[in-house]
């Protein structure tokens, strides 16, 4: 168990030598004697689907070239080897190639010389992904190869995401794979899996009481993926026996000592240097299979890289196979040469042997690389994309299911074939490709540059908007009842959806829907397969409203203000609200209509200010102005009762009524500088300059609270944060949780990053629980022996505290760093505006913030 590891490691950071964050290797020359080592040197190519430049931009600079080169250069040799693993590149060369390229593709596939890893659409991040999103992904790049190559990988490469999930070695595994592969892990750990000779291991999930989700993974042991770091443990070393950066070239050695050219005068010298790496690196393994990467981001662009690294490569391989007294076999592999390998010398395979390689279970957040630069900012990283993706992620399956019914619908009748079938196919892949494309671990995650930043939203937002068309079509077709009377008009779409996203970077806003005396349809759609009993609010343009259910009954309405900012009352439009109820997969129609008298409940508003001003009364809504006062602010409903500062108008406590408990529940809202150090919080890093400090506000903010029969609610106005706090009046889970919902402005702001932190009385003793993309909960410990930055993990779906009586649980509608810093603590850091670059390549700060919404739910439940 992983946390066991956590438990015993010291996290102490001595020099190691050559092998900065290891120990010195040594070995004995005879070592080999009787089993020679087997040296497979795997070159590969990184290609990030954006980052420093946009997905397009990369492909025309250097990946299209990567690729034309590798049909070339892999035929020029049978010996050579090369691999890919992102399908979202892959695919886009293919489609520009022909038939005659095509084919030596497919034959070089076949003999072995190419391989697709892991074959995802990209190599994606594994802490902000929803697992919906991950199987999307996997099953987007899956699905192409199999018709365009009719190739299924069964290796996993994972170089680059920032930390690892064992959600992902879980798809992994029921895709069928055996075996994978993982680097960003903690320095420390690193380290002690290899004192252990752990580095590879069966890793297992947690919840597996047998062996039936063991997948047999490889954890590169140093610092990086580049040549420098894969082919031993001196990078000094190791950087000579990278081609690229020979003499004259634009890449060079940071250690100052350049790679030579292999020839015969300098081969016998520089096989030894090189084969000593090899043999020190293998001592911290079990096997005498070796695995050497050979490749960095965006390589093997130019041929005469190819010819530099491949030639030289042979000749070192050829002199060490000509010397049997060194004991040593070496060639270029791909990764399943290297697996296959491995598994034959352990005996893999055979009945019993399963006990070779140890069982691991666990999580290998949060990643640290060095020091105290522990990679928990991207957790938070650009929320309103993180946000915007899950959006995308619920129309994009909203759309799948009703285009799959309303296509066997329109394959029955020859009035429903202008059903716009293949159309909507196509905006269906395209949005799972778009959606696929946002996986990558530099665009979830936050880490990219701001323009390509802006690619992304592009892609996310175009195709929210071609899903909404697609849900439209489906469900015009499926409503019908009359089939006969079904024709489909491009430009006149039958039904518009209830809200509006202006562009890629704003928040939507809800349509109003203008009344009649004639009946207008409201369909409401449950895409769950649940039966979901929920509150559905839209915008209407007269209070005198009437609804009707799918079976003709007046359904109670509230109606509520729509406000312009704090405290004035939009009589544009007016908010309706009431109870659906509809069946797993179902379609609900509604009918609304204008009335003369409705019998429709009007909220009720207290609005709190530092000082009313006595407006004239509203003619609609009975709102009474008050001052900020230190007497509590109450909401109720049939579950809990709850008291909020009528200063503050934050949460401070709830009783919970079944058993007329009382429960500290205190919410406030907290700033997070950045050190004073060299060193600050980026992008990818957090680090801060010691505990947060309290959010302080000299006037009180303007509190508005209203109470209805549906739902009601405080909403405070903070300068950086509009905070509401609603409770619904309705049974089941929606009435037992709160609804929170922050919309978060820290664009004047300055290394600043803003939490919303939850302090109750739960006895959770430094423990918390966090869940892995939506799949599993990974129980944590808040560490003293760590920094600050090292307790912060990721949330994607929820994150809870418990004492033996109660559970407190933050359900969150977006992926954000989360951490118990306190015992009966959680919270939550919501967005962070950073100045400055923190040195992992990206060479800027975090500082196109846009105005965010961070939704969440809290429960409080007995346990």
């Amino acid at each position: 168990q992983m946390l066991d590891v956590y438990d015993i490691l010291p996290f102490d950071n001595p020099d190691g030598g050559v092998w900065k964050q290891g120990f010195d290797i040594t070995y004995n020359e005879n070592e080999w004697d009787s089993e020679p080592l087997q040296v497979f040197v795997v070159p590969h190519s990184h290609n990030d689907p954006g980052w420093l430049k946009t997905f397009d931009d990369y492909f025309r600079d250097q990946t299209q070239h990567i690729l034309n080169n590798m049909v070339i250069k892999l035929q020029e040799d049978s010996r050579r080897k090369f691999m890919w693993s992102e399908i979202s590149y892959f695919s886009k060369w293919w489609d520009g190639i022909d038939s005659q390229k095509k084919d030596a593709v497919k034959r070089l596939i076949k003999d072995g010389q190419f391989e697709i890893v892991t074959g995802g659409w990209v190599m994606p991040d594994e802490a902000s992904p929803h697992y919906f999103a991950l199987i999307d992904q996997l099953i987007e790049g899956h699905q192409w190869l199999e018709k365009n190559l009719g190739v299924i990988p069964k290796s996993g490469w994972a170089i680059d995401p920032f930390g690892h999930s064992p959600t992902m070695a879980y798809l992994l595994k029921r895709t069928g794979f055996s075996n994978m592969l993982i680097q960003r892990v903690h320095y420390s750990v690193k380290k002690h899996f290899a004192t252990q000779k752990t580095l590879e291991f069966f890793w297992r999930q947690n919840w597996d009481l047998g062996s039936s989700t063991d997948i047999l993974c490889h954890m590169m042991p140093f610092y990086s993926y580049d040549v420098p770091h894969t082919c031993g443990p001196d990078p000094k070393i190791c950087c000579q026996f990278d081609f690229k950066r020979l003499p004259g070239g634009r890449v060079s050695c940071p250690w100052r000592v350049p790679p030579e050219a292999i020839h015969a005068g300098n081969v016998q010298h520089r096989a030894w240097m090189i084969l000593d790496q090899y043999r020190k690196k293998s001592k911290l393994f079990r096997t005498k299979v070796l695995l050497a990467p050979l490749g960095d981001d965006f390589r093997y662009a130019e041929s005469s890289e190819w010819d530099q690294q491949y030639q030289n490569y042979q000749k070192l391989f050829d002199y060490m196979n000509s010397h049997p007294e060194w004991h040593v076999k070496a060639q270029f592999g791909t990764l399943s040469d290297y697996f296959e390998a491995l598994r034959k010398e352990s005996n893999l395979g055979e009945k019993s042997s399963n006990s070779f390689f140890p069982v691991l279970s666990g999580d290998f957040f949060t990643y640290a690389d060095r020091d105290h630069h522990y990679w928990s900012g991207y957790f938070t990283s650009r929320p309103f994309y993180k946000r915007l993706d899950r959006v995308l992620e619920s129309y994009l399956r909203a759309a799948e299911i009703l285009y799959s019914l309303a296509l066997v619908q329109s394959s029955k009748s020859e009035k429903m074939s202008v059903f716009p079938s293949v159309d909507s196919y196509k905006l269906l892949t395209e949005a799972r490709r778009n959606l696929g494309l946002f996986q990558h671990h530099d665009a979830i995650t936050g880490t990219s540059k701001d323009w390509v930043v802006v690619d992304y939203g592009t892609r996310l937002f175009h195709s929210i908007m071609n899903l909404k068309k697609v849900i439209i079509d489906s469900a015009h077709i499926l409503i019908l009842k009359d089939k006969g009377a079904y024709s489909y008009d491009v430009s006149t779409p039958f039904l518009k959806m209830d809200d509006v996203q202006s562009s890629q970077d704003s928040l939507p806003h809800k349509t109003v829907i203008k009344l009649s005396l004639q009946p207008r349809y409201l369909l409401i759609y449950n895409p769950t397969e649940q039966e979901r009993i929920s509150v559905v609010s839209v915008n209407v343009n007269s209070p005198r409203v009437k609804l009707l259910s799918p079976l003709g009954k007046p359904v109670t309405v509230q109606i509520s203000a729509v406000w312009d900012g704090a405290t004035t009352v939009s009589h544009e439009a007016y908010q309706m609200s009431f109870v659906a109820h509809l069946p797993p997969l179902g379609i609900g129609v509604y009918q609304l209509l204008e009335v003369q008298s409705s019998e429709a409940v009007l909220a009720d508003y207290n609005i709190y200010t530092r000082n009313s001003r006595q407006e004239k009364p509203d003619r609609f809504f009975k709102i009474k102005e008050m001052q900020n006062s230190m007497d509590n602010i109450i909401l109720e409903n049939s579950y809990m009762k709850l008291w909020f500062s009528g200063m503050s108008g934050l949460l401070e406590k709830i009783n919970t009524k079944e058993d007329a408990k009382n429960h500290q529940m205190k919410v406030e809202f907290a700033w997070y500088g950045t050190t004073s150090n060299r060193d600050k919080s980026g992008a990818y890093l957090f680090l801060p300059d010691g505990d947060a400090k309290p959010y302080i506000f000299t006037d009180p903010p303007t509190i508005r609270v209203a109470y209805g029969r549906i739902f009601s609610e405080v909403v405070c106005f903070f300068h950086h944060v509009t905070h509401t706090m609603r409770l619904y009046k309705v049974q089941g889970l929606e009435g037992q949780s709160l609804e929170v919902s922050n919309i978060v402005d820290i664009r004047g702001e300055y290394n600043r990053e803003l939490a919303m932190r939850i302090s109750s009385d739960i006895n959770s003793q430094n423990r918390f629980y966090t869940d892995l993309n939506g799949y599993q909960i990974q129980p944590r410990l808040t560490m003293s022996k760590l920094p600050l930055q090292a307790n912060i993990y990721p949330m994607t779906t929820m994150a809870y505290i418990q004492d033996v009586g109660v559970r407190l649980t933050l359900h969150s509608a977006q992926s954000l760093g989360v951490a118990s810093l306190k015992n009966g603590q959680l919270e939550v850091i919501m967005d962070r505006r950073l100045m400055q670059d923190d040195n992992r390549g990206l060479g800027q700060g975090v500082q196109d913030n846009k105005i965010t919404a961070n939704i969440f739910r809290l429960l409080l439940e007995r346990r």
